[in-house]
């Protein structure tokens, strides 16, 4: 499966080990770090008595992670280099993110938090490509540095993958623009500064153009964080979000003028794609967890893994992941050379497969370690529990098949009639 490999990126992969083991593992083992993974670890992360938000001390071990992986250079590696980064290319961050999660659990790269030691900033890379100077002076270091959080509230409590149907508005008033609606699953709104609200400027409901996106100040009067929705996997960070009468200036709108769309699409194949690397890399890690304990495991005489009914579920999946794999880094080198838009379809057949990959092989790894296997002091059951939420987040599975079929009947894309 390495073979393939780039020697640069496998050099690398090389580095990131070694510096996994000499920093971040003696720092989740420090202080009883090691309470925010093993068994205790969803009631270690969760202030319950507070909206189940993120503890302040778990926020704050995953800070010094990304700081220290900021200095070792890891941290902002997929970043532009006016920002430190190395401007690296999709396909080495398939390679790395897959990588990453095939280490398992552990502060290295978490999952309910997305946090890792090398850094995904779908938000940042939104300033700096669709930002004026002065908004890329305000928020581009500062998001890295986490002086500046933002939210994304594009989804409404009646509106999901319907997007161009949103209900929230915007209307001039003199220099300004004042917003009013609401958004559900607002990410990151219990430590955002500022909230990237997307709001019908003109047209009608369903077109795509006519909706603005906006730089919101979360202080500003009228916006209001209203609740956290509990989710099967906690803490939780996904608010409900109102917005009454909300003034901003002119200079809050990050892009064109009813352009919004275009800049929510920008990053989504990049990070689509990534996503599905970090699915198969959590399947490939249960997948190998429970081939290893089915040759340790004895029962009635013999090791679980000379049985048939073991066997056969797991060669399937180790079988799906290899197809699922070459895929998703073949694509992620097209992504790399050719318009997004040309291989648009390639990027939803690997989300979608990947994604339902992992919840797959972490369903299975439960089964084959029985009852150990359903308890949390394995990492199965919180595997399943955070990519489950994948196949419905950015990007519905029925989304990304739908958006299969059109290139394939020729509704959409080169073949399109």
């Amino acid at each position: 499966m390495e073979n393939d490999i780039p020697r640069d990126i496998s050099e690398l992969l090389a580095d990131i080990d070694r510096f996994i083991d000499d920093e971040i593992v003696p720092l989740q083992a420090a202080d009883d770090n090691e309470r925010f993974f093993d068994h205790r670890r969803e009631w270690a992360r969760t202030d319950f008595e507070a909206g189940g938000l993120p503890r302040e001390d778990w926020h704050e071990l995953l800070s010094e992670m990304r700081r220290r992986a900021d200095r070792a250079g890891f941290l902002r590696r997929d970043l532009p280099t006016e920002l430190g980064g190395s401007g690296t290319t999709n396909l080495e961050m398939a390679i790395v993110r897959e990588h990453l999660a095939h280490r398992g659990l552990g502060l290295h790269n978490d999952l309910q938090d997305e946090s890792s030691i090398v850094g995904n900033f779908p938000s940042l890379h939104l300033v700096w490509k669709f930002g004026t100077q002065d908004q890329k002076d305000e928020f581009a270091q500062a998001l890295i540095t986490g002086e500046r959080v933002l939210g994304f509230g594009l989804t409404e409590p009646e509106h999901g993958s319907d997007a161009t149907w949103m209900e929230t508005s915007a209307v001039r008033s003199g220099d300004d623009w004042v917003i009013n609606g609401a958004k559900r699953w607002n990410t990151g709104m219990h430590v955002a500064t500022h909230d990237l609200i997307f709001a019908r400027t003109s047209g009608k409901p369903g077109d795509a153009l006519g909706i603005t996106a906006f730089l919101v100040p979360v202080q500003a009067p009228g916006f209001s964080v209203d609740l956290f929705r509990w989710t099967l996997n906690m803490p939780t960070d996904h608010a409900d979000v109102s917005l009454h009468d909300v003034r901003v200036p002119n200079s809050a709108i990050l892009g064109e003028e009813g352009q919004g769309l275009v800049l929510a699409q920008a990053f989504v194949h990049e990070n689509r794609i990534r996503q599905a690397a970090s699915s198969l890399g959590a399947g490939q890690y249960c997948i190998d967890r429970s081939a290893e304990y089915a040759r340790e495991r004895v029962t009635f005489g013999q090791p679980l893994a000379a049985r048939q009914a073991i066997q056969w579920p797991l060669v399937e999946l180790h079988t799906d992941a290899a197809l699922i794999r070459a895929l998703v880094r073949q694509t992620a080198a097209e992504l790399d050379q050719r318009s997004h838009m040309d291989v648009s379809d390639r990027v939803s057949m690997c989300n979608f497969r990947a994604n339902r990959l992992a919840c797959d092989a972490a369903d299975r790894a439960m089964q084959v370690h029985g009852g150990m296997g359903y308890s949390r002091h394995l990492p199965f059951e919180h595997i399943y529990r955070h990519h489950r939420r994948y196949r419905i987040t950015e990007g519905a599975e029925e989304i990304q098949i739908r958006k299969v079929a059109g290139h394939l009947f020729g509704f959409t894309g080169k073949k399109k009639h």
